[in-house]
């Protein structure tokens, strides 16, 4: 799971929306979004253990051309999503207190992902 929060906060407070929804979208079938707690990096560690074991890799799946861990990360995907959508208030977003973003990235070797940030709301 990779965090960018910060990221998205900062591309956020550059736009002339002050007020208004978020929606990132990532545009890939084996990785996902999501928030969760980014204070204890156990959080992170538990997830991942736990979307092994529901997706094992050791499992016979009918498409395993792309490698053991292709599979598995559809269902994962599957699962967790690909698509957020947040509240921004005075330009920045709307989060809790331990609430981070989340690029969750299901394969061992995924490259370069892409994603599709749409703000909409009021001007400045």
């Amino acid at each position: 799971l990779y965090e960018f929060t910060r990221e998205l906060n900062d591309w956020c407070h550059q736009q002339p929306i002050r007020e208004g929804l978020l929606t990132v979208f990532i545009r890939h079938t084996s990785a996902s979004l999501t928030i969760q707690e980014n204070a204890d990096p156990d959080v992170c560690r538990d997830l991942t253990d736990f979307f092994e074991d529901i997706a094992p890799r050791h499992r016979a799946y009918r498409h395993s051309a792309e490698g053991p861990d292709d599979m598995p990360a559809h269902i994962k995907s599957v699962l967790i999503g690909c698509e957020l959508t947040l509240p921004v208030a005075d330009g920045r977003l709307s989060l809790g207190t331990w609430q981070g973003i989340y690029l969750c990235e299901h394969r061992d070797h995924g490259g370069a992902r892409h994603l599709i940030a749409t703000l909409q709301g009021e001007r400045v």
